[in-house]
């Protein structure tokens, strides 16, 4: 393998997710919590939870023929194929992406839209970080397209470890990006260290510059500023920004200087060097990693921990401990939601199902207005199991339940009341066709549960292009998640005849319950 550039500092892959039940695989946050601690490039801590998929099954093996078995050199192994979950941990075939174009699977990384479909960001995550080995042609246009997935995710973390496995000094795109997230993550000492060595690994002449005021050397960034201006190699915006932080006394006194409109890591670490830090929440989600620590304020922090859930770039656990740091002092927003969690968890920790239930009516709707819903089943289902509710509040409960990991286990507990209810209870334990389907998209999950993937799917699939269909899969559930019911059908029946029957019911359960996140 290529040598691991790394840079000293000691990373934990913590413990953030709750346990999976007894009789599921073995998940990627298992596995992860069973390894020895690692070695990252930017002293970035991953974040456990983002890494996992759920009872991910192994998909379906369609004959019993041997495979063809695809040999590499020891000493020309493909960086395409590096990946943080084994198949062991994924169920993917190490063939995941062999068959495939790199070009293709590129474009349908990119283009993939998770938002608001927690599903599909576990699956796709599982995706971005499976081992396997590489599609053709790759080039390493593969991996730099899981790595910038990954980053517009918030996946930081994430994407700092793939680099790490990968010996970035010797390829100028990877290095742009390890420069990029060790600027996300600080003042980026290590990978400017790196880059002085190798000046040729420079994005560009203001990367330059940056890297040899970090190292001390003054005369010669400003030397080299001034040079790159004059060439016409540093635009006007980003040299007055740079001459502002080699030699602050030359802008004592005039206004601040107002942020580009498509802010880079550097130019956010250049404005925070000179006292003048941007806000995040305005930028991509990559750069509120930058508040999860707290130097920027409570309020900042919930907000950064907020965001990066929604993407399944955090832990709910890091979320609702971040909520428990303190008091709120004001109401509305996200003050709400940290009033209701304290009250939720003050009347659960008093084991008072009035006072329960009354707290439970107060978070559901705060809690999944703000498209935190399953976050918040997630972490509280399993804790008011059992708890007497009634009335709204068991209805709610209900639908908790269906969210969480647990979903199968817990409806076996549930007493569902109507159509729909008892539709949702019958797709958690697999067999939706049970009941009457209760609406247009109810309907359109028992189809897809009946049904094989459409003729182009399967088409690929003989092909053994799996990893393409499942992309294909995600993109049918996002036009599904816009309303599509024909298009969710086809997504469902096709999880479904790869092996991924928990992502199907993940899916279907998310749809139906969701619809208002």
């Amino acid at each position: 393998m290529p040598a691991r550039w790394t840079i000293p500092a000691v990373l934990a892959l913590a413990a953030l997710a709750a346990p999976a039940a007894a009789q599921d695989p073995l998940s990627a946050i298992d596995w992860l919590d069973r390894q020895p601690p690692g070695r990252s490039n930017f002293g970035l801590v991953p974040d456990a939870a983002a890494l996992a998929h759920p009872r991910v099954e192994p998909p379906v093996t369609r004959d019993a023929t041997r495979p063809e078995v695809t040999v590499l050199p020891l000493e020309a192994p493909s960086v395409d194929a590096v990946g943080l979950l084994p198949s062991h941990v994924t169920g993917f075939p190490q063939t995941l992406w062999q068959a495939s174009e790199a070009e293709r699977l590129s474009d349908l990384i990119i283009a993939q839209n998770v938002d608001g479909q927690p599903a599909m960001q576990a699956l796709l995550f599982a995706l971005l970080l499976a081992e396997a080995l590489p599609p053709a042609n790759s080039k390493d246009r593969f991996l730099l397209a899981r790595i910038d997935r990954l980053i517009s995710l918030g996946a930081v973390a994430q994407a700092a470890e793939m680099l790490a496995l990968t010996d970035a000094t010797k390829d100028r795109d990877l290095f742009a990006r390890v420069l990029d997230l060790s600027l996300l993550s600080g003042p980026g000492d290590a990978a400017c260290g790196a880059l002085i060595k190798k000046p040729q690994l420079a994005p560009d002449l203001s990367a330059r510059v940056y890297c040899l005021a970090q190292s001390g050397q003054w005369d010669l960034a400003f030397t080299t500023l001034e040079t790159g201006h004059a060439l016409g190699d540093i635009g006007p915006a980003r040299y007055n920004l740079l001459l502002a932080f080699l030699d602050p006394e030359l802008v004592d006194g005039l206004p601040p200087l107002p942020p580009s409109r498509d802010l880079s890591p550097l130019e956010y670490r250049l404005h925070e060097a000179m006292g003048e830090p941007v806000p995040t929440q305005s930028l991509p989600r990559a750069y509120a990693n930058a508040d999860l620590p707290g130097d920027s304020g409570w309020k900042a922090q919930i907000e950064a921990a907020e965001r990066l859930v929604r993407s399944g770039a955090l832990s709910e656990q890091r979320l609702f401990a971040i909520y428990a740091l303190g008091k709120p002092s004001a109401s509305g927003g996200v003050w709400d939601r940290v009033q209701a969690v304290h009250a939720l968890e003050t009347a659960l920790a008093r084991g008072q199902p009035d006072k329960v239930a009354k707290a439970l009516r107060e978070a559901w709707p705060v809690m999944s207005e703000a498209g935190l819903g399953t976050a918040f089943a997630k972490t509280y289902a399993r804790p008011l199991t059992g708890m007497a509710l009634t009335g709204s509040a068991a209805a709610i409960f209900l639908q908790m339940a269906l969210l969480s990991p647990e979903y199968e286990t817990l409806s076996r507990q549930l007493d569902p009341v109507g159509l729909s209810q008892k539709f949702a209870v019958a797709l958690a334990q697999g067999r939706p066709g049970d009941e009457p389907a209760p609406s247009a998209r109810a309907r359109a999950i028992a189809s897809g549960f009946a049904s094989k993937p459409p003729a182009t799917l399967q088409g690929l699939l003989d092909q053994d292009k799996l990893g393409e269909v499942i992309l294909r899969a995600m993109s049918l559930a996002y036009q599904g998640h816009l309303g599509d019911e024909s298009a969710l059908a086809e997504a469902l029946a096709t999880f479904r005849a790869v092996g991924l029957e928990d992502t199907a019911r993940r899916t279907a359960l998310q749809a139906l319950l969701l619809a208002a996140e």
